[in-house]
C-alpha cells in the first residue's frame, strides 16, 4: 500500500503552495483515484511522492520510502506524461532496452507486448504511435519489471471510450492480483466509475477521501432541487428552452412535485418559471448523485423510463458522435439512494454485453471488452509474475548500452558521414600537396582543430549521455539518469569500442580512396607507424571519452561536443604556453629519471608500452586531453556523490 503523510511543496516568490499538507492512503488490491481540476496539485503530489521534486512530507511504499528501496522500478511502476523514449526506436527495441535496465530477460518484453495488445505494432517507431497506442506502451513500460505499485498521471487523457475501458480493465486486473494502483484524473464521473476510492484535491488541499459510492452520492455533481405543483409542465419548458439555447441540461423527475435539474442554475430556472407563469415552491442548490453526464461536454442519449424515474436528457451533439456514444440505463439491482437509483453505462444493443455495478466501491469486474481483444473477465491477460534474481543492482549496464546504441540509426548515420567527409578531405589534401603523410591518412588539415574521425567519435560519445537526458527512458521513476559508476563504465567501454572501429575504418577508407585516385605512392606505411598509431588511437578514444563525460556532467549532447572542441581550441594553447614559457628551473632529464624510477621492474618489457603512453601524454594535445578527461571525470564523480547525498 501507499501511505502519504503531509506532502507540501515549496513556495515560490510568495505564491501559495501547489500542494499543502496532503495525507492519504492507497490500499493494496484497490484502485485509488486522485481527483482534481487542472492546477489542483495532482501531478505535483505524484512528483513529491516519487521524490522528483523537493518539498516536505514523506511517502511509504509498503513501509519504505522510495530512496530506501534498492530496486525502485521493481516496486513502483510510473507513467508520467508521454513515454520518454527516442521517437526513432521501435516498440520492441524500447522494451528490450528497458529489460536490460530492469534486470529481466528479453522474453518479458514479448510477454508485455502481447498483454497490452501491441503485437501488430512491435516494429513501429515510437514517434508514429497514436495517443491510444502510446498509452498502451506507457502501461507496458510500467508493468515490465512486475512492480507491486502503479502510479499513473492522467492515464486515460485523450483516449477513446473503448481504449479507456481497456485501460481500466488492465488496472483492475493488476489490483485484483493484490497490487496497488494510484492514478490522477480531472473527470469526476470517470473517478466514480473506475476507482474504488476517490481522493479529492482543491487548490492543493485535501477536501475529501471517500469510497467511490460515497463520493458518487455526495460530491459528484451539483444540481438544482425544484418543487412545483406543475412539475411536468416546468420540466417540458426547461427541456425546450435548453434545446433552443444549445445547452446541455438534464431534468430528472424525482416523483411527486419534485424535479432535479443538472446543468442549470436557480436563476435560469426561476426566470423560465416566471416567464411562463409556473408556480414554484422551492429552488435550492444541492449536491447530486452520480447520474449520467458529469460535465457539460459529456455527450449523452436519452435514457429509458423505469418506475417513477423519468429522465429527459438534452444535449447538443453531432449525429455521428451521438451514434457512437453508449446508452444509459437504470439498474434495479444496483441499489437506490434518496436522490435516485445508481446508474451504469451499457453498450449499444447490437453489441451489448453483461455488466456489473458497484455502488459501494467494492471490487469491480471489468467488461470483457475492456480487457483488450479476445480477453476474458479475469486477470489472465496480464503477463505472468516474475521472480527477479537478487543482485546488487537491477541494471545490466553493458547490455543496456549496446541496445541503446544499436536501437536507432543515429550512430550508424554519424559513422557513415564521418567516413565520407574523411575520404573527401584526404583526396583534397593530396591534391593541394604539402601535407605530411600521417595527416593525409588521418584527413587532418592544419586549419581544423580535430580530424573528422575524432569529431565523430566525440559526437557519438556525447550522444551516449545526451540521449539519456533528452529521452530519459532509463529512469522515469527517478526523474534523471541514475549516476551509477557501472553505467558510466559501460558507456566508456562502448564508446571506446566504437571509437577504435571508427579510427581503423577511417584510415582504411582514406588509404583506399587515395590509392584509387592517386595510386600507391600516397599509401606507403610510415616508418614510425607504431607511435603514430598510438597517437591516433589515443586521440580518437580520448575525444570519445571527453564527449561521454562532458555530456554526463552538463546533461546535453551539445555541451559534450563543445567540450571535445574546447580541448584543441582552448586547452592545448594553455598547455603549450605553460610548457614553452620562461621559468627559473627546467625539468631537464625528467624522462630519464622517471624511467629509472617507474620502469625498472616491469616484467615482459612492459616499460616500453608505459614509456610510449608517457610520450603521448607529454605532447601538447595528449597532455591537454589528459587534463580535460581528468577534470571531467572528477566533475562527474562529484555530481554523483552530490546526487546520492540529496
Amino acid at each position: 500500500m501507499i501511505q502519504v503523510f503531509g506532502l507540501t511543496s515549496i513556495t515560490r516568490k510568495g505564491l501559495p503552495c501547489a500542494v499543502d499538507d496532503v495525507s492519504f492512503d492507497a490500499h493494496s488490491g484497490r484502485m485509488t483515484a486522485l481527483l482534481g481540476a487542472p492546477g489542483a496539485g495532482k501531478t505535483t503530489s505524484l512528483r513529491l511522492m516519487l521524490e522528483l521534486q523537493q518539498g516536505r512530507g514523506i511517502t511509504y511504499f509498503r513501509g519504505r520510502p522510495l530512496h530506501r528501496i534498492a530496486h525502485p522500478s521493481r516496486e513502483v511502476g510510473v507513467l508520467l506524461g508521454d513515454v520518454p523514449g527516442h521517437p526513432s526506436r521501435s516498440v520492441r527495441g524500447h522494451l528490450r532496452m528497458l529489460c536490460a535496465a530492469a534486470g529481466v530477460t528479453v522474453r518479458r518484453a514479448d510477454e508485455i507486448i502481447e498483454a497490452v495488445g501491441l503485437a501488430a505494432l512491435r516494429d513501429e517507431r515510437l514517434g508514429t504511435l497514436s495517443r491510444g497506442m502510446d498509452r498502451r506502451l506507457g502501461l507496458a513500460c510500467a508493468l515490465l519489471p512486475d512492480p507491486h505499485t502503479l502510479v499513473l498521471d492522467e492515464p486515460a487523457d485523450g483516449l477513446s471510450a473503448r481504449e479507456t475501458r481497456w485501460l481500466y480493465g488492465m488496472l483492475h486486473a493488476h489490483a485484483a492480483r493484490g497490487g496497488t494502483v494510484l492514478l490522477t484524473t480531472a473527470d469526476p464521473k470517470e473517478a466514480a466509475r473506475s476507482a474504488d476510492r476517490v481522493v479529492t484535491l482543491e487548490q492543493g488541499r485535501l477536501v475529501a477521501d471517500q469510497d467511490a459510492g460515497d463520493f458518487a452520492r455526495t460530491r459528484l455533481r451539483p444540481r438544482v432541487a425544484v418543487r412545483s405543483p406543475h412539475a411536468p409542465r416546468l420540466a417540458a419548458l426547461l427541456t425546450k428552452e435548453a434545446r433552443g439555447a444549445q445547452r446541455s441540461v438534464e431534468v430528472v423527475r424525482e416523483g411527486g412535485n419534485r424535479l432535479s435539474v443538472y446543468g442549470s442554475s436557480c436563476a435560469d430556472i426561476g426566470e423560465t418559471a416566471f416567464r411562463h407563469g409556473v408556480l414554484v415552491h422551492q429552488l435550492a442548490d444541492e449536491v447530486g448523485d452520480m447520474g449520467p453526464g458529469a460535465t457539460d461536454t459529456l455527450v449523452r442519449q436519452p435514457v429509458t423510463v423505469t418506475d417513477t424515474l423519468v429522465r429527459q436528457s438534452v444535449t447538443v451533439e453531432e449525429p455521428q458522435a451521438r451514434a457512437e456514444m453508449p446508452h444509459v440505463h437504470v439498474d434495479r439491482d444496483a441499489g437506490t439512494t434518496p436522490s435516485g437509483p445508481a446508474l451504469v453505462d451499457e453498450p449499444h444493443p447490437a453489441n451489448a454485453e453483461p455488466h456489473s455495478t458497484n455502488p459501494a466501491g467494492s471490487s469491480r469486474r471489468a467488461h470483457p471488452e475492456a480487457l483488450g481483444p479476445a480477453q476474458g473477465d479475469d486477470a489472465s491477460h496480464l503477463p505472468p509474475p516474475i521472480s527477479p534474481r537478487p543482485a546488487p543492482s537491477p541494471l545490466r549496464p553493458l547490455r543496456y548500452e549496446i541496445r541503446r546504441a544499436t536501437g536507432i540509426g543515429t550512430g550508424f548515420l554519424t559513422a557513415a558521414a564521418v567516413l565520407v567527409v574523411s575520404a573527401l578531405t584526404a583526396v583534397l589534401l593530396a591534391r593541394t600537396g604539402h601535407t605530411p603523410q600521417a595527416r593525409l591518412l588521418a584527413a587532418w588539415p592544419r586549419e581544423l582543430p580535430l580530424p573528422p574521425a575524432a569529431l565523430g567519435a566525440g559526437l557519438l560519445g556525447a550522444l551516449a549521455f545526451g540521449d539519456e537526458f533528452r529521452h530519459p527512458a532509463l529512469a522515469a521513476d527517478r526523474g534523471t539518469v541514475p549516476r551509477r559508476l557501472g553505467l558510466l563504465a559501460a558507456k566508456l567501454f562502448v564508446a571506446t569500442a566504437t571509437a577504435l572501429m571508427l579510427a581503423f575504418t577511417t584510415l582504411g577508407c582514406d588509404a583506399e580512396m587515395l590509392y584509387i585516385v592517386y595510386g600507391r605512392e600516397l599509401t606507403q606505411v610510415p616508418a614510425d607507424w607504431l607511435s603514430l598509431s598510438a597517437n591516433w588511437l589515443g586521440l580518437v578514444v580520448g575525444c570519445a571519452w571527453a564527449g561521454v563525460l562532458a555530456a554526463g556532467v552538463f546533461r546535453s549532447t551539445t555541451a559534450g561536443l563543445a567540450a571535445v572542441l574546447a580541448v584543441p581550441v582552448a586547452v592545448v594553447p594553455l598547455v603549450q604556453k605553460a610548457l614553452v614559457g620562461s621559468s627559473v628551473r627546467t625539468a631537464a632529464g625528467f624522462p630519464l629519471r622517471l624511467r629509472e624510477v617507474l620502469m625498472a621492474q616491469w616484467p615482459f618489457g612492459g616499460e616500453r608500452y608505459l614509456y610510449a603512453v608517457a610520450r603521448v601524454i607529454a605532447q601538447p594535445v595528449g597532455g591537454a586531453l589528459t587534463l580535460s578527461l581528468t577534470a571531467l571525470l572528477c566533475a562527474y564523480l562529484l555530481t554523483t556523490l552530490r546526487s546520492r547525498a540529496r
